[in-house]
């Protein structure tokens, strides 16, 4: 779908400035290709790997990025006042852009983060130069805990012990290390597993019901609801919060001996603002308002099931100035619901 001219820069950053202070994030997708092909992939909107791999004639955005483009990119979104940085794919290790991109990022700050996104495989390959990169956080998926569930879940031959490695060669880096888990029929019976395996690590993790796409839409009867792993937590801990401040889903999160375990939760809503209001998807969205997504082709958009609402931005990276400007007027618009 065609990308959205570019308007006018607006002045008022008052929605931008806003999203970021609740806690919004830039998902910065540095590639849509994967080692891997999880069913349930989203793929930040572009076209899936499970897609490609049943149709090669389906096949993601073509690249206009090159490493100096997305760090130009990063630093507009962060001078213009958001703080927290998520690196996505994809697989953002399976990019030939991802060691210079990631080794030339501006230190966070105290109130910044950058957070690597992976599934885990690829860690210790790179553990080189990973090392050296300013990142605060390594998140990786952990969907599995055996080879039997990897295969079934990612249609890949790789071993779980690959994804294993590869959370401890995260762990001899990083100070922070989290995990992701979504919820599915396909992992039910290893989810205290793989919940076990954290907490033995103390390692903060967060488990996730499925977000329905288009791409998944043939298997939604795999999604499973939060309710068994949230009763069994209740068994571990009675230090349970709930947090629906900010953007983003609403979260459960329990505190057992001192690591959160969070449980992404449907009940406690989402953070929807104007142009959710007369949005034709909005019945089956679970998300609301919460990351500006960045793809490698150029794009910026505010929401993972409207492919419309992508702004180009590609033809600003020599005036960073008006790039930010026009993201800040992307974010206005489409809070105000006027796109």
């Amino acid at each position: 779908m065609d990308l959205l001219p570019f308007a006018e820069p607006r002045t008022d950053w008052t929605a931008f400035h806003n999203f970021a202070a609740l806690g919004g994030q830039g998902r910065i997708s540095l590639t849509p290709r994967c080692n891997v092909a999880c069913w349930f992939c989203h793929n930040e909107a572009d076209v899936p790997p499970p897609l490609t791999r049943m149709d090669r004639t389906q096949q993601p955005r073509v690249r206009h990025y090159g490493a100096a483009e997305f760090l130009t990119l990063i630093n507009a979104m962060t001078d213009a006042g958001l703080r927290r940085i998520f690196f996505t794919g994809g697989e953002p290790l399976t990019s030939p852009l991802a060691r210079e991109v990631l080794t030339g990022l501006r230190p966070s700050g105290p109130d910044g983060s950058y957070t690597l996104i992976t599934n885990g495989t690829l860690v210790r390959t790179h553990q080189s130069w990973l090392s050296k990169a300013p990142l605060d956080k390594i998140k990786v998926s952990l969907h599995y805990f055996s080879d039997d569930t990897f295969k079934a879940i990612a249609g890949t031959r790789i071993g779980i012990d690959c994804v294993l490695d590869g959370i401890e060669a995260a762990r001899e880096m990083f100070k922070h290390v989290e995990l992701n888990c979504l919820l599915q029929k396909e992992n039910e019976h290893e989810v205290r597993d793989i919940l076990t395996f954290a907490l033995d690590r103390r390692m903060p993790v967060q488990f996730i019901e499925l977000v329905g796409t288009d791409f998944n839409e043939a298997r939604a009867k795999s999604a499973v609801p939060a309710d068994d792993i949230i009763k069994h937590l209740r068994t571990l801990t009675s230090r349970e919060r709930i947090e629906i401040v900010g953007v983003g889903q609403g979260r459960r999160v329990f505190d057992i001996d001192g690591v959160d375990v969070e449980v992404i939760h449907r009940d406690l809503g989402r953070h929807h603002v104007g142009q959710c209001g007369t949005c034709p998807v909005r019945p089956k969205c679970v998300e609301g308002f919460w990351a500006l997504r960045a793809d490698h082709a150029g794009g910026v958009q505010p929401c993972l099931l409207r492919d419309d609402l992508r702004l180009d931005v590609k033809h600003l990276l020599d005036e960073p100035g008006r790039l930010a400007e026009a993201i800040a007027g992307h974010v206005t618009a489409f809070t105000e619901g006027t796109l």
